[in-house]
């Protein structure tokens, strides 16, 4: 498939990497200085919608820089433009609704560092495509990291291959526990009744039933949610048959108010996790935001995280089927 396009240049930008042969994140550029206009954008965009989405599953990523996107209103016609299904988040990540498609993304403070995943990737439908639009870049750090997860798969094969393949047949179980109101304090503060979008718990069981979640309420109004079983990996059509890293292992295992263990209970040796983190961190591929930038993502290949940063930074989020 060609890259090249008619309406876009191919740039390049720091921390860019080629992977099995394709450049990670892939950056399109205004063609021309005066084709940088968010309605030149669009109509880019609208006359070339079937490129675009192969473009972003040969490549997993795409970077539009260079293009004059102000707000979340230019963000939401950008994305819009294409006509995907939205897609509700359903997590345990503090979000608030900015306009139409537009979220914030996390918004727990800015000094952690938020783990590699799989957008929503422990519930039972995860969402295709993840956007993200930055309209405050960071004065330092900040950056959305991304890593190809084919190539976590692959080097834990190679260093785990028995472990991988049994608890690939076993199963993954992930356990998080929820207060009921919203902490800003923490990167996974949502509460239960924010997460289900009510406060009554017969139609919170309802609707976390039809995610793939159990729940058991607590003392003083928390609920823990219990995910089970869930893959390790995961093989996605049109990603040339690669075996994703499709868990969330590292970023729940062992933490205070969440855990990763095999669906049966066992729980995973530390030395696996510790490894596995290790390789995700190897394999990361980060670029400094800029003002206006606008990233493409194909969740089904590819981890994102973010981190450490100082104030003020303003990334805005939108997920679609």
């Amino acid at each position: 498939m060609e890259i090249s396009c008619k309406d876009f240049k191919v740039g390049r930008c720091e921390g860019q990497k080629v992977v099995d042969g394709e450049t990670i994140p892939l950056v399109l550029q205004p063609l021309q200085p005066n084709k940088s206009d968010t309605k030149s954008l669009l109509s880019a965009l609208m006359q070339n919608k079937d490129w675009f989405e192969q473009v972003l599953i040969r490549n997993s990523a795409v970077l539009l820089r260079g293009f004059d996107v102000k707000n979340a209103e230019d963000f939401n016609d950008i994305i819009e433009a294409f006509g995907w299904d939205e897609m509700r988040y359903t997590g345990a990540v503090v979000r608030t609704h900015v306009y139409k498609r537009v979220w914030t993304a996390n918004e727990g403070p800015l000094s952690e560092f938020i783990h590699f995943h799989h957008e929503m990737v422990v519930i039972k439908e995860s969402p295709e495509k993840v956007m993200f639009f930055c309209e405050i870049p960071p004065p330092e750090g900040g950056q959305t990291p991304l890593v190809p997860s084919f190539r976590v798969t692959e080097r834990m094969l190679e260093e785990f291959p028995e472990a991988v393949e049994e608890f690939e047949a076993k199963g993954l179980k992930y356990t998080i526990t929820a207060l009921s109101t919203n902490d800003t304090s923490s990167i996974r503060g949502k509460g239960w009744e924010d997460a289900l979008g009510t406060p009554d718990k017969a139609e919170a069981e309802r609707r976390a039933k039809a995610v793939g979640m159990d729940l058991e309420w607590l003392p003083g109004g928390g609920v823990k949610t219990t995910m089970a079983p869930r893959a390790l990996t995961k093989v996605f059509d049109g990603r040339k048959g690669r075996r994703m890293w499709f868990n969330t292992v590292v970023g729940l295992h062992g933490k205070e108010t969440s855990s990763a263990t095999l669906a049966d209970g066992t729980e995973i040796p530390e030395t696996f996790v510790k490894r596995c983190e290790q390789i995700i961190e190897e394999e990361s591929i980060q670029f400094k935001w800029e003002k206006g930038d606008v990233l493409f993502l194909d969740n089904m290949a590819v981890l994102h995280g973010r981190r450490t940063s100082l104030p003020p930074r303003k990334v805005l989020v939108a997920i679609c089927k």
